[in-house]
């Protein structure tokens, strides 16, 4: 689901977007205007804690009973990268809204906090049981695909059991979260190759999704099936980015061989 707002051209300060996020009179204002200090990072306190109020808002509310301005609060926090929002956003991950949820589930992702672990991993009981459950909604009980990959990102290798059997869920952003977090987790091969597999799946967007997924775990022996991917050139080469950067985080000679490839895979791709 997508809250970016549609006039992305209108111009603020920072001081109007935080006026305009403060107000309660024009709900589209302060909408566009938690997305606008998210998208051009403004990490003012003001501003941080114009977000958090925001957070607690119930005038924005969509016809499905969602609450959009939650949702892009959430967002904008994460990338703020302000530890005083882990609490709320953790917060926010009981909150009814699946879409609240999700976003929540994003920035606590972001802000790389590990006390939000217990809460994250609470959003996975029953497993991929109750994961599978149908809903009347057109998404699953719980944003498994947002929550499994924080969970990743942030290290919860006492989360790997119960993350482990979403390799098989039916649902196949589900299940490449699932392997993208076992490969950050274990570091074992197989959940790489998974994702590797995803590459020359029918879908696009899943396609792109598993580039993402490769880049950001960098797992190294992708680099070639990257490059071969049926997909945009720019998306294979922010893929084959991350894969460099963690090259290069992990210096030796032979690693060092490995980047050049990379690059050289890059540069054939300009």
């Amino acid at each position: 689901m997508k809250d970016e707002p549609k006039n992305e051209a209108e111009q603020l300060t920072v001081e109007q977007a935080i006026a305009n996020l403060k107000q309660k009179e024009d709900l589209g204002k302060r909408y566009y205007a938690a997305w606008w200090l998210g998208k051009f990072r403004v990490r003012e306190t003001e501003a941080i804690a114009a977000l958090l109020m925001a957070l607690e808002d119930e005038q924005d509310r969509a016809p499905d009973g969602g609450y959009p301005l939650r949702r892009n609060a959430a967002r904008a926090l994460g990338k703020l990268g302000d530890k005083n929002a882990v609490e709320p956003l953790t917060r926010c991950l009981e909150f009814p809204d699946f879409y609240v949820r999700e976003a929540a589930a994003q920035a606590l992702e972001m802000l790389h906090d590990r006390q939000c672990i217990p809460s994250l991993i609470k959003l996975l009981d029953g497993g991929v049981a109750a994961a599978t459950r149908v809903t009347g909604k057109p998404h699953l009980v719980q944003p498994y695909e947002a929550v499994i990959e924080a969970l990743g990102t942030l290290g919860a290798t006492g989360a790997v059991d119960l993350i482990e059997p979403f390799t098989q869920h039916p649902t196949e952003k589900v299940k490449y979260a699932a392997a993208r977090a076992m490969y950050q987790l274990t570091k074992e091969d197989r959940y790489g190759e998974m994702l590797i597999r995803a590459l020359s799946g029918d879908d696009l967007q899943l396609r792109r999704s598993a580039l993402m997924d490769l880049g950001a775990v960098g797992y190294l022996k992708a680099s070639q099936a990257i490059a071969d991917t049926l997909a945009e050139n720019s998306m294979k080469l922010i893929a084959l980015k991350g894969l460099l950067e963690t090259n290069l985080d992990n210096q030796d000679p032979e690693i060092s061989t490995q980047s050049i490839n990379i690059m050289n895979l890059m540069d054939s791709l300009l």
